[in-house]
């Protein structure tokens, strides 16, 4: 089936997504262990949800934050990703350029990185309990989000899940830039992208709905997954 240019929502996206994946056979095979669906919140829940209900894999979510420029937080710095079993050390990656080296000099990076980390021992608290994720090793895991800007986060986030020993590393987009794409595949085995424009802008230009995931549906989204109450 032919992807659309622009998904009506994540929702629409993640189903285009799944349906890509299946035939790339990346189901679990008859009596098989099913790949660990990853997903990145917030953005990237409601997308992983239906990739990991078409595919039949349990689904949970990959804490994983920005590192932003001192007065600039939408320019990345580099990415922080909470500690995966079996070692309990977070994973950090910082942006090869000269703003990231000055902050790193100044003191500003580690600062940063320290607020950030913080931020994910809430969201470790809200969406799991405090509880870590399962563990990796030996297992296909699908590392999802809505898109692919720089790639900061997701290369974080799949170095994380290499060094936590995962057999099969698969990063999975409805869309992305063609350098943020790039800049993953040294971090996984196999990138999987519906939309690659030659001019991008930034993700949302290719949503029609892009209104912010909340943590309430991502909530709703991982109790589902996990056999609760329909979505």
């Amino acid at each position: 089936m032919p992807v659309p240019p622009c998904f009506a929502d994540r929702c629409e996206a993640g189903a285009y997504l799944a349906r890509r994946l299946a035939e790339l056979g990346l189901a679990a095979p008859a009596g098989g262990t099913p790949p660990l669906v990853l997903a990145l919140p917030r953005g990237g829940v409601p997308v992983a949800f239906e990739v990991a209900r078409a595919l039949a894999a349990p689904l949970d979510v990959l804490l994983v934050r920005k590192i932003g420029a001192p007065g600039y937080p939408e320019l990345a710095l580099g990415a922080v990703v909470e500690g995966v079993p079996p070692t309990a050390a977070p994973h950090t990656v910082a942006n090869d350029d000269p703003w990231a080296r000055r902050a790193i000099d100044s003191g500003a990076f580690d600062a940063e990185r320290g607020r950030q980390l913080d931020e994910i021992r809430l969201r470790q608290r809200r969406y799991r309990g405090g509880a870590p994720l399962p563990p990796l090793q030996g297992r296909t895991v699908i590392v999802v989000d809505d898109g692919v800007a720089t790639g900061a986060t997701m290369r974080a986030a799949l170095e994380a899940v290499r060094a936590a020993g995962a057999a099969r590393v698969v990063a999975a987009v409805p869309v992305g830039a063609l350098d943020g794409l790039a800049a993953l595949r040294a971090a996984a085995d196999q990138v999987v992208c519906l939309n690659t424009p030659a001019v991008f802008g930034a993700v949302g230009a290719f949503y029609l709905d892009f209104t912010q995931t909340g943590d309430e549906e991502v909530l709703r989204l991982l109790r589902a997954a996990a056999g609760g109450a329909a979505p």
